[in-house]
């Protein structure tokens, strides 16, 4: 059997109907090219988040209300919490304690209006998370004391309200109707796959604590951020915040009302939600890839019908049933070849359309089309033509001479 013979057979023969040919590899494009999208986006996005969350740090510690469903009264998290924790002498592992109140507000300012997020935070939320500011200072042990009305404005809120982010310094804003005076803004950081940082304002803990953010509990926080001395240490501080936490809220072990999490936690948990999603996705892209093999399939069976005659012909003229069974698994192959081919570059293109608008919009998602993915649409678009080409091929090869010949 000659197969380059075959090869270029099935290459004419295609070639004869280049507009069936065209519309029969078109749902094989489509299912390539939206697999390799979806994956290389999935990947993108996986790896923008897991860069947002190491990008924290590497010693940071996360405490949030709630924990053991067994505990009958669990207590929230609050302020004199968060001072036991700082502790050196009963938490030596621990570094720098922030306790945070979050909520969204209105904000306003000469008629102009947006809401956006607010934290309360202490002086120390800027050691323990780098804060860094384009004018201005951070909040003092005094605005903290004397619940001053002072805030810091995000730069997407401070071009909202003003139009520009530098020279804010002193200007007055009203949150939630009660005037405030800006003493700094913070450094632009640009959006990212878990929102954008520079939508937000801070003001003093106290502040927002009895003005602003009111809660049930006098001097509850919602989440409690802890910076071990270094990263090896993390281990050690996550154990020291869980014991003086247990002891100050009396809950036996393993039924504490409150979680310590630490990076290696939201690196997992971002790791398996996006995996999940991503695997989710692909798996109803490659549906079409199924529509495009019963395309192929249909296409194949007319083209056996239309060549009876061929067939029959051909095979009184001595061709074996495996050189007509190879010509046609070799046409429904270069089919579902050649679209899986045209896929691939139809799903880089996409890929890079979706990182041009994620640009745009602010939010950076570099799509990653990784040589897995490649290498799996090719094998797997083969494949297709393969099994959905081996019924009518065999099929073909199965005809009698006789009454092929007779067939009108």
């Amino acid at each position: 059997m000659n197969y380059l013979q075959s090869f270029i057979e099935a290459s004419e023969s295609l070639l004869a109907n280049k507009m069936r040919s065209g519309l029969t590899i078109l749902g094989i494009i489509i299912g390539v090219a939206a697999v390799i999208a979806v994956l290389a986006i999935g990947n993108g996005t996986q790896e923008s988040i897991l860069g947002e969350i190491q990008g924290v740090g590497t010693n940071l510690l996360f405490v949030i209300p709630g924990g053991s469903e067994d505990v009958s009264n669990p207590k929230p998290l609050t302020l004199s919490d968060a001072e036991a924790l700082a502790d050196p002498f009963s938490a030596p592992s621990i570094a720098g304690v922030a306790p945070i109140l979050n909520g969204r507000v209105e904000v306003n300012f000469a008629g102009e209006s947006t809401s956006t997020s607010m934290l309360g935070v202490t002086p120390d939320y800027s050691t323990v998370r780098n804060v860094e500011l384009s004018e201005g200072e951070f909040f003092s042990d005094t605005d903290l004391s004397g619940r001053n009305s002072v805030l810091l404005l995000g730069t997407d809120v401070a071009e909202t309200l003003f139009g520009r982010t530098a020279g804010l310094v002193g200007e007055k804003v009203r949150i939630e109707g009660q005037p405030f005076r800006v003493i700094g803004v913070l450094a632009a950081k640009g959006g990212s796959a878990m929102g954008s940082e520079d939508d937000q304002i801070m003001v003093p803990m106290t502040t927002a604590q009895t003005r602003l953010l009111q809660r049930a509990t006098p001097n509850a926080v919602d989440v409690i951020y802890i910076q071990a001395v270094d990263s090896e240490s993390v281990p050690q501080a996550s154990l020291e915040v869980s014991q003086i936490l247990s002891a100050r809220h009396r809950t036996m072990i393993g039924e504490e009302d409150f979680t310590v999490l630490s990076q290696q936690d939201f690196l997992d948990l971002a790791s398996t939600i996006t995996g999940v999603l991503t695997i989710f996705l692909g798996g109803i892209a490659a549906i079409s890839l199924l529509v495009g093999g019963i395309g192929i399939m249909n296409i194949m069976m007319v083209s056996v019908v239309e060549r009876t005659r061929e067939i029959g012909l051909r095979k009184a003229l001595g061709a074996r049933r495996i050189d007509i069974l190879s010509q046609f698994l070799i046409e429904s192959s270069l089919l579902s070849l050649l679209g899986g081919l045209i896929g691939i570059l139809l799903g880089w293109a996409l890929s890079v359309i979706v990182e041009l608008i994620a640009a745009g919009s602010g939010t950076p998602i570099v799509p990653v089309v990784s040589l897995d993915a490649v290498l799996l649409a090719v094998l797997f678009s083969a494949a297709i033509g393969i099994f959905f080409g081996l019924y009518p091929a065999n099929r073909a090869s199965n005809l009698e001479p006789v009454e092929a010949l007779r067939y009108e």
